[in-house]
């Protein structure tokens, strides 16, 4: 990945029923008008002379277009997602009259943080609806204002703005690939886990399981799908349990449980992966859904449609290549600790993380007495647990990697003072909410109550835990997205194949080219010939080495990777 640079930019935006270009070439500025249609083919052209920095309102907006007609493009400034960084990072000062003019309301302040997208928030809404203009006039006037802080602050930010709008070429092109997926495959499953249908359409052995728990529970008409039916249903047969958390159910002695657990597990599988699913998310042999870059606050990605961040490992199995074409699959070890580590330079922590497994690692370094110790402790650092199993052995890890845990600590103690915290590379925690500070100051008050001065601790300490975590999750989701797009950047190096060879589901951009098909947090799955697996395989390591050196330079840490060649993505 590079930096950015001044010298070949190309903004695109709308002028009526044309499309126009302000191209910038060193010192040189020149106006192109274009009909839609004839967008690609111009687009190709330039990309093969200039390879200019594609600067356009909303990938989402401009790039499936030309990817529908074969036509890639190397590098882009998404003016939405970076107008969002810009706009929250503590990195930007506050003063700065292009930053007050960025946190102003307007067209760009389109909705981002999506904890969980709903089913219908599709990248195909209307552009009202998204709030983002597409003007060329409204482009470059938000360019100039991102330029001109850029110029002015932590280069850091630069690099994420980078990564970031990477990111968003990348969802483009994991949609318009897709993931290959062998729908027989897939149907053999759902034929196994849930038996025929009955005459009513319920499968089989959902409707057997039903009337098992039913029976057992001595009430025939009991919904199993209601939660609070389910509850008083439980309680009614003296299964005094608080919730009906799958966690909590499996410490029940019940011969109830057992059925129960396994008809919520295929109903699960029925109602988000079953035969309607495939019938609306997968089409030409690939899965295609939605990824939305920066939908979480944290900077990790979110999923709008088909439920690509829930893919459940039971169906694994049906993500199968092309014949001629293989899998290159590969997840990071613990990435989150590991990051913790580079990101507090804590050698004593990436000491027990290089090589191997860091859990593991621990164990060896005499820290924990067990790897399921050291991974209760390490998620009870990130997560702020004080109860429990966590509770005692947080200070052990306090004791051993002190450089780690102070960081963690500092961050925690920040949010629970009403503050904000940022990344490596300058995302930005959002500002407490309304709620959260009149919390804090009925608690204040001088005739405030005991229980106000309690709830106010008691959220100062939810959301120390959310800042805690935000430092290293989204400190992690920035290390992957330069992952991935180093990723992307090395298959292109690597040659194509003819069209005999090719892979006609992965659409014109793709099928004679290794490529990324999948992307999960810090998991990855690559679609490649399968004379070019081996070269991919390293392209990803590889890739991983440079993400590292790229945001933490020389510290002495190493990325673990789960990497495999493969027929199909089950482990």
């Amino acid at each position: 990945m590079t930096a950015l640079a001044a010298a070949s930019w190309a903004v695109i935006g709308s002028r009526g029923d044309t499309v126009e270009v302000s191209l910038r070439d060193q010192d040189e500025i020149d106006r192109i008008v274009l009909t839609r249609a004839a967008l690609p083919q111009w687009v190709a052209e330039r990309e093969l002379s200039a390879r200019p920095r594609w600067v356009w309102s909303d990938t989402a907006h401009w790039y499936p277009e030309l990817l529908a007609a074969g036509v890639r493009v190397q590098r882009c400034l998404d003016l939405r997602l970076c107008h969002a960084i810009l706009r929250d990072s503590i990195l930007v000062p506050a003063a700065d009259a292009a930053a007050q003019r960025l946190r102003a309301p307007s067209g760009w302040d389109a909705p981002v943080d999506i904890e969980a997208p709903r089913a219908d928030a599709l990248f195909d809404l209307d552009d009202a609806a998204r709030g983002v203009p597409h003007g060329i006039d409204e482009a470059l006037a938000e360019f100039g204002r991102q330029r001109a802080l850029l110029d002015g602050v932590d280069g850091r930010l630069r690099l994420l703005t980078v990564a970031e709008s990477a990111g968003a070429l990348i969802a483009a092109e994991l949609r318009a690939a897709g993931l290959p997926w062998h729908v027989p495959t897939h149907e053999a499953i759902l034929d196994d886990e849930l038996g025929s249908r009955d005459a009513t359409g319920t499968p089989r052995r959902i409707a057997e399981l039903g009337a098992q728990v039913r029976e057992m529970l001595g009430d025939p008409a009991l919904s199993l799908d209601s939660q609070p039916k389910l509850l008083r249903g439980l309680h009614r047969a003296g299964i005094l349990v608080e919730s009906t958390s799958k966690w909590e159910l499996a410490e029940v002695d019940h011969p109830a449980i057992a059925p129960l657990l396994e008809y919520r597990r295929i109903t699960r599988l029925q109602s988000a992966n079953g035969r309607a699913w495939l019938a609306e998310w997968v089409h030409d042999g690939r899965f295609r859904p939605v990824y939305i870059p920066g939908g979480v606050v944290t900077g990790r990605w979110a999923s709008a449609g088909g439920g690509a961040l829930q893919l459940p490992r039971q169906l694994r199995p049906a993500v199968r290549p092309d014949p001629g074409w293989s899998l290159v699959l590969a997840d990071v070890s613990q990435l989150e600790p590991r990051v913790l580590a580079a990101l507090s330079g804590d050698r004593a922590m990436a000491e027990a993380a290089r090589g191997r497994d860091l859990y593991t690692g621990l164990v060896e370094a005499g820290v924990v007495a067990t790897r399921q110790e050291a991974k209760i402790a390490v998620l009870g650092a990130m997560y702020g647990s004080t109860t429990g199993e966590a509770g005692r052995l947080v200070p052990r890890l306090r004791r051993a990697f002190p450089r780690a845990m102070a960081l963690v600590d500092n961050a925690a103690r920040t949010g629970e003072d009403g503050g904000r915290v940022s990344t490596l590379l300058g995302r930005t925690s959002p500002e407490p909410g309304e709620d959260w500070v009149g919390v804090q100051r009925r608690a204040s008050d001088a005739d405030a109550r005991a229980s106000d001065e309690e709830r106010a601790r008691r959220w100062a300490k939810d959301r120390g835990r959310f800042t805690r975590n935000f430092v290293v999750q989204g400190t992690a989701a920035e290390w992957a997205l330069v992952w991935v797009a180093e990723i992307r950047t090395r298959l292109d190096k690597l040659p194509g194949v003819g069209l005999q060879q090719a892979a006609p589901g992965s659409g014109p951009a793709f099928a004679t080219r290794a490529h990324l098909a999948f992307f999960l947090h810090d998991e990855v799955m690559l679609h490649v010939p399968t004379p070019l697996a081996d070269a991919a395989a390293q392209v990803v390591r590889d890739a991983a080495d440079a993400a590292g050196r790229l945001l933490f330079g020389d510290f002495p840490l190493d990325f673990r990777l789960d990497l495999r060649i493969g027929e199909d993505a089950s482990k």
